[in-house]
């Protein structure tokens, strides 16, 4: 079949919350059940649906899993499946129902407030907007709308289904309907809030357009501005017809003062339980402190040297353990700017250094020597990203490789071995080495014999001219 001809959303029938608010104080909300006249609406509702159908029609429910919706389930299905006063040619044992949880009413936090409380809650929600205000403890509008929206597309991928039913079924909440309607319709904000509720057990109809494949609706909704533009044209009316009565429409004199929710209302007492830390006071002063030494600095000194970078001011902070670490609370130490500038410039601009020459001597000792086994790659990282290296190769012809290219780095020969008669000859090792791939697994083994025979001295010479371009002397920094 795929697609439903019909889709019906049903609307439950009324509960004892819809007839005492006050119930939600000490009921769950999903555990509010039908009244009478909830039970009648329900099995009036079979009727209705029982005449709308085709005798050849197959039905697939899916239903909120709160007790007033799943008992006008019940109610709808007692009086479809009813063989009084006639037989039904719709059998329960045919019919497929679903309990689905996204279908499921509004979260409103829990176990309700007190009636003012919520009447309170009421009014903050009219002005905020009903889609985005968020029940306190509960959902939006806009979280039931992603519960909806993931809802439609688990329907749209069953009506790819051939066997899916002719008719869906969904009973589910008020707000539910319209949130199905807007997601469905691509319902703008503005509109979703304007629409009223949808009576109880009322149907929404959606029917299959079928050369279009769309589903038109077949009902007008409300909308609480046509409800105002028709007591406004009652109103015009009921003056032209009595003359002498009172206009109670027209706007006071005085001024409307607009409700606050944000904020404090009743005006604001959180500074006198609330005092900052000591030590966040202290660390925003010394901030404030730097920014202005700096701006300071730079208004009267604009060649930015590194007496007018590095602050002068001190602090001192409190002694306990948290703070004993912190090098902001120490003395800075003294800084020889001429024997600075003899000693080396670390900047092209005349900066000079903040390291002595004995600071570089110690610096250098403890710095560990760079294996010789690390390879630059193309990257210009220290791996063979990038570098071609050699195929697996036998112990005995990675030996003879590293002799090969050994001499070769003596004698400044690069591709190959000299003949005696002058000309230049390619060894089967270096043949091997031009069907070189790269090597996936980085830096050449630690165990390797290089290294045994001197064959690293440019390596040497390559390693003291890194390490000298890295000093301070020659750092950009």
């Amino acid at each position: 079949m795929g697609r439903p001809r019909l889709i019906i959303i049903i609307r439950h029938g009324q509960s004892e919350g819809n007839k005492n608010r006050d119930i939600h104080q000490t009921v769950p909300d999903h555990r509010v059940k039908l009244t009478p006249d909830g039970w009648a609406q329900a099995r009036d509702a079979g009727i209705r649906l029982r005449a709308m159908l085709r005798p050849d029609d197959t039905l697939q429910f899916y239903t909120s899993p709160y007790r007033r919706t799943r008992e006008t389930t019940e109610g709808i299905l007692e009086t479809l499946t009813s063989d009084d006063p006639d037989p039904s040619p719709f059998k329960r044992s045919n019919m497929v129902l679903y309990e689905e949880p996204r279908l499921r009413e509004q979260d409103f936090g829990n176990f309700q407030p007190c009636s003012d409380e919520m009447e309170r809650m009421w009014q903050e929600r009219a002005d905020y907007g009903h889609f985005f205000y968020r029940i306190p403890n509960g959902e939006s509008a806009a979280d039931a709308y992603d519960r909806v929206s993931g809802f439609n597309e688990s329907l749209w991928r069953q009506f790819g289904e051939q066997d899916f039913a002719s008719v869906l079924v969904l009973v589910t909440h008020g707000l539910m309907s319209r949130v199905f309607l807007m997601k469905w319709y691509h319902f703008s904000v503005e509109y979703f809030e304007d629409l009223r509720n949808v009576n109880h057990c009322e149907f929404l109809i959606m029917k299959l357009k079928r050369d279009s494949g769309k589903y038109i609706l077949q009902n007008k909704l409300r909308t609480w501005s046509e409800l105002r533009r028709e007591r406004a044209a009652i109103k015009i009316k009921e003056q032209a017809e009595n003359p002498g009565l009172k206009d109670e429409t027209k706007p006071s004199a005085t001024p409307v003062v607009p409700r606050k929710w944000g904020g404090c209302p009743e005006g604001c007492s959180h500074s006198k339980h609330f005092k900052i830390r000591r030590d966040l006071l202290e660390l925003r002063q010394h901030d404030e402190a730097s920014a202005n030494a700096n701006v300071l600095c730079a208004s009267t000194n604009g060649n930015d040297t590194v007496g007018c970078r590095r602050t002068t001011t001190t602090r001192n902070l409190n002694s306990s353990d948290d703070d004993s670490d912190d090098p902001r609370g120490l003395n800075p130490s003294s800084i020889d700017v001429t024997r600075a500038r003899e000693d080396g410039v670390s900047t092209p601009n005349g900066t000079p250094s903040l390291l002595t020459v004995e600071e570089r001597l110690r610096h250098n000792l403890s710095t560990p020597k760079k294996t010789p086994y690390l390879h630059v790659g193309r990257d210009f990282g220290g791996t063979y990203s990038g570098h071609a290296s050699e195929e697996d190769l036998s112990e005995s012809d990675a030996r003879k490789r590293l002799a090969t290219k050994a001499a070769r780095v003596r004698n400044g020969d690069k591709t190959g071995t000299t003949t005696p008669n002058g000309s230049s000859k390619e060894s089967g090792t270096a043949k091997y080495l031009s069907r070189a791939h790269a090597n996936r697994l980085g830096d050449a083994p630690s165990n390797s014999d290089q290294g045994s025979d001197g064959s690293f001295e440019l390596e040497e010479d390559l390693d003291k001219a890194e390490e000298a371009d890295r000093s301070v002397r020659g750092s950009v920094y």
